[in-house]
């Protein structure tokens, strides 16, 4: 697990001495990402460098690595579950290995499949390989983008990273994307592949890359989700599951470090902590809540931890120490990520690093298996496709003469509507005609549907709700609960590893039928059952918490000070009307609508503009004023 910059220029760098001392800062801001070692490599036309957190045998793991007589060199950022097998396979075709360590496996597989290899790994990860005989950079990010991978492609040259501020210490980033801002407000972060940076990129999950010397970068796509449902019975479905499962976490336990995993008291967690716990038998878990009564999960963690028999850990987060570590954390988080829940899991990440360097988590179940409760509305309003079509059009002028808080408004506004236009994923914060009264420049060339369009045309021929998974899929999963994953664990050097995101879990979860996900007044009801006799009987129904976070309550009380005087101070008057923003903490304030996401999502992007453009903020200065013995490997 590691953090990576590379730099790669179509031109010969004549003096790489000149480009050292910047190269070292941008790997160097990135320390968090890996504070037990360092490493360079330099040649003519690429600068590579690597920070480290030791998983496996830290001599073993070193990189960048060489392989084929330094023909290739690699920098990789994750873990490879299935390295051993993969190793083993390629040693009876004559392959050989120096090391025992993942990394070497990859480089030596891309020598013997070039970019097919990538259909052979199973793990997380982001890489790029350069082969110094063919002149040629060939980069990759896992199936579902569970680690990162920025991209900058400028003139001469092309930067690829781990996070973004790496490249934002040497390159220009470009203008501020105005149009990705709109997006941020609908989704409450901004849709992959782009960023708030006009100019840099993220690569695609599922996606590769080629570059060669003095040729165009050209990305392609090596993997896609697809739901393939079955006929099939359930008992048959519920033993796949039990079995890949099963099967997934043992490879995730992989690790020459103590292993963790976080537990709420849900399905999911509680499922990886069953399963882990028969490969690990002091397992600690961690746990985090607040004080506020119903926002706290400590309580059922601990009563699951106890039915599972293993430790728990857990910490009352306050609100002092929220508001004080939030910048900080939204400049780990690089884009602003307006989830309340990134906040909560930042805590816990700090809590089980104190205890181990790697965490197992339940990310990807609600995705994969149908768990999140809006998965129910296909059903719910399935009654609406039944009405004649003209009372059918008149419902959106019936619902908006009724008062604003009357039960069954949305209701009927949502089922006058087609998926299309009602779902776009678990967020929805701003409606269009809200942004165009928010921002100051509004374009409506830019609505939501800009993005979730392109999805549905390639859905479309599946159901309801295997559309619904299929666009959190593709927007929340690695837009928001991926990067929060990898980017709140890494700010304290935790590695975090996510058994169901696991390209043979999904094959498995693919071919369930909906109506073995959504059945019995439930969720994930395949994956409740197949957890019978694992899981203790007070988890397997429960609906879990997720994280509650009471900025309800935070921003109609004790922060609403705070939250005038950050609008106030903020230089954002030229993207959004204060006016309007202010309104929306009034109008919170004194109880008239619950205005809190709205207002926490121009709030996180206020804070995140004090980062990143007003530079109110020095965060990474004490990484960059390391003094460290890094020295570089030359082999040009």
């Amino acid at each position: 697990m590691c953090g990576f910059i590379s730099v790669l220029s179509n031109s010969p760098m004549n003096s790489i001495d000149q480009n050292i001392e910047q190269f070292k800062d941008m790997t160097k801001i990135i320390w968090h990402r890996g504070p037990d070692d360092a490493g360079y490599y330099f040649d003519d036309h690429v600068l590579f460098g690597f920070r480290r957190l030791s998983i496996i045998d830290i001599e073993s793991g070193k990189q960048p690595i060489g392989y084929e007589d330094d023909r290739y060199w690699m920098i990789f950022n994750g873990e490879i579950y299935n390295f051993i097998e993969i190793r083993e396979e390629l040693q009876e075709l004559g392959y050989t290995f120096q090391t025992e360590s993942d990394s070497e496996v990859i480089v030596a597989l891309y020598s013997y499949k070039r970019e097919a290899a990538l259909d052979d790994l199973r793990g997380m990860f982001s890489f790029v390989i350069w082969d110094k005989k063919e002149e040629e950079l060939f980069g990759a990010r896992d199936h579902f983008g569970i680690k990162p991978f920025f991209y900058l492609e400028d003139r001469d040259l092309l930067y690829c990273a781990s996070e973004k501020k790496s490249i934002l210490l040497a390159a220009d980033g470009g203008e501020l994307d105005r149009e990705s801002v709109q997006h941020y407000l609908t989704y409450q972060f901004v849709p992959e592949p782009h960023t708030l940076s006009e100019k840099i990129k993220r690569l695609e999950p599922g996606h590769y890359f080629k570059k060669k010397i003095g040729q165009k970068l050209q990305i392609k796509s090596y993997w896609k989700p697809k739901f393939t449902p079955r006929i099939q019975e359930l008992g048959a479905a519920i033993q796949d599951i039990r079995h890949v499962l099963r099967d997934s976490v043992s490879l995730h336990m992989r690790s020459d470090v103590p292993v963790g995993a976080f537990l709420s008291g849900g399905i999911d967690s509680s499922s990886i902590v069953a399963l882990a716990k028969e490969h690990h038998d002091a397992l600690k878990t961690f746990t985090v809540g607040f004080e506020r009564e119903g926002f706290s999960e400590i309580d059922i963690a601990k009563k699951t931890a106890s039915e599972l028999n293993v430790e728990n850990i857990h910490y009352v987060i306050q609100p002092e120490e929220f508001l004080k570590e939030l910048p900080k954390i939204i400049w780990h988080m690089d884009e602003p990520v307006a989830d309340p829940a990134a906040v909560p899991l930042y805590f816990l990440a700090r809590e089980a690093r104190k205890h181990v360097t790697v965490v197992l988590s339940g990310e990807g179940a609600d995705e994969l298996f149908g768990g999140y409760t809006i998965y129910n509305e296909p059903h719910s309003l399935r009654h609406f496709r039944y009405l004649p079509s003209p009372l059918r059009r008149a419902l959106p002028k019936i619902a908006n003469v009724l008062p604003e808080a009357m039960k069954g408004k949305s209701f009927l506004e949502r089922g006058a509507m087609n998926i299309e236009d009602r779902y776009i994923g678990n967020a929805k914060i701003f409606l269009e005609e809200e942004k165009a009264r928010l921002l100051t420049s509004y374009n409506e060339k830019w609505p939501f549907q800009k993005v979730t369009q392109p999805l549905y045309q390639k859905a479309q021929y599946y159901d309801d709700v295997h559309k619904m998974q299929y666009i959190d899929m593709h927007t929340w999963l690695r837009g928001d609960i991926l990067v929060k994953a990898d980017k709140m664990t890494m700010a304290h050097s935790l590695e975090l590893r996510v058994p169901f995101l696991d390209k043979e879990v999904f094959k498995v979860a693919s071919r369930l039928h909906p109506s073995q996900t959504i059945a019995e007044k439930t969720t994930k009801y395949a994956l409740r059952k197949a957890m019978e006799g694992t899981v203790p009987n007070s988890v397997l129904y429960n609906r879990k918490l997720g994280f509650p976070v009471p900025i309800r309550h935070w921003l109609r009380n004790e922060w609403v000070s705070w939250a005038a005087e950050l609008i106030e101070e903020s230089e954002t008057g030229y993207l959004f009307d204060k006016n309007v923003v202010f309104q929306m903490l009034k109008d919170h304030k004194e109880g008239r609508r619950d205005n809190s996401r709205k207002l926490w999502t121009v709030l996180t992007f206020m804070i995140w503009h004090q980062v990143f453009v007003e530079n109110k903020y020095s965060f990474g200065s004490e990484a960059l004023e390391r003094k460290e013995a890094m020295v570089p490997v030359f082999n040009s």
